[in-house]
């Protein structure tokens, strides 16, 4: 797999920019930039693994979650430029699900298979639990109750006070947890941890992380100027875009670092992957590009749809209650994959 996903990288960015360069049809500009960012994120996986390594599992998965996000938040970056907010927006709602329902479900059903049963922190649990109602119930729950009563830019003006809160409150948590509180959370895998040799060493993984990002740049802004071209082809809506094509490509590291943890039987790294980026997302991706399109012609609100807020909250409840055990199987990884599949559907037909 690590070979193909070589291939993939050293062909596809010099065919995407050939394929620029000669106005090649977006149908398949789209197919080549999507095959493309996937093999940079198998990259990205694999250096943020190695840091995971060497820096333990905690390290390691925010590693592997900002890494991840960056390539989301570079493709948005884009896709907001463009004035597409819908896109973005159903981006963001994409990546909490697909974080939550579609990571973590085939995490737990792909360990489950292998594994009988697997355990991870339940500190972690508690932790993340009320940050993700904190961030999906009540930070972006209030936002689309109060906007009913504004008009646009109060809206915005709101969003843009709720932003700074979630980014502080996040930065703030990552500082109670790798800091000030970091022997609560001590890990009981960290062993695990260190009996692996890292497959790059710590300078060859920056080096590897810091020009895929790059890369993924380039790839990206190739990628968002077919988006029109495949909803008119297609009929797809921005959502179903957003949600399901964008979010998948864009988060293609973190699934396939998280199920790779899983199957190693390191369920700590492969939930602080799933929910630490989807943390990440909620709290820091959403915000930064709320605060972001403050410059860009057109300002993005912290609002989405009723059906994107339903889906978010639906998600984080269903994930609190089947994790709040501390233990993983692979039923409870169907029923998540599950859940992602009826959503799926639903904004498919919308």
């Amino acid at each position: 797999m690590n070979r193909v996903f070589s291939i993939v990288v050293f062909a596809g960015v010099p065919i995407v920019a050939i394929g620029a360069f000669l106005n090649w049809s977006d149908i398949v500009m789209f197919i080549l930039s999507c095959i493309t960012i996937i093999g940079l994120s198998g990259f990205i996986g694999r250096a943020t693994e190695s840091l995971a390594i060497v820096s333990g599992p905690r390290i390691g998965g925010l590693l592997n979650a900002t890494f991840g996000n960056a390539v989301e938040l570079i493709i948005s970056i884009f896709t907001l430029k463009a004035g597409l907010i819908g896109i973005v927006l159903a981006s963001l709602t994409g990546s909490v699900l697909g974080n939550l329902l579609l990571v973590l479900g085939l995490s737990f059903f792909a360990g489950g298979v292998k594994f009988k049963r697997q355990k991870f922190s339940l500190q972690d649990v508690r932790y993340n639990s009320g940050l993700l109602i904190f961030a999906i119930i009540v930070a972006f729950i209030i936002p689309e109750v109060f906007s009913m009563s504004m008009d646009e830019t109060t809206t915005f003006n709101l969003s843009v006070g709720i932003s700074v809160i979630l980014i502080a409150i996040y930065l703030s948590g990552l500082f109670f947890k790798l800091v000030t509180h970091r022997g609560v959370f001590a890990s009981g895998d960290e062993e695990v941890e260190n009996e692996e040799i890292p497959e790059w060493t710590k300078k060859k993984s920056i080096w590897v992380l810091l020009l895929s990002t790059v890369a993924v740049a380039f790839v990206s802004e190739r990628l968002v100027h077919t988006f029109e071209t495949l909803g008119e082809q297609f009929g797809w809506s921005e959502l179903f875009i957003g949600i399901i094509i964008v979010a998948i490509v864009g988060n293609a590291a973190e699934h396939v670092s998280a199920v790779t943890m899983a199957m190693k039987n390191r369920m700590n790294v492969s939930v602080e992957i799933a929910v630490g980026s989807t943390l990440q997302v909620a709290m820091f991706v959403a915000p930064a590009l709320v605060l972001i399109s403050i410059f860009m012609p057109q300002q993005m609100p912290l609002v989405f749809t009723i059906q994107e807020l339903v889906a978010m909250v639906a998600a984080t409840l269903l994930v609190i209650n089947l994790s709040n055990d501390g233990e993983s199987n692979w039923f409870e990884g169907m029923i998540l994959f599950a859940a992602y599949i009826i959503m799926a559907i639903g904004f498919y037909l919308l």
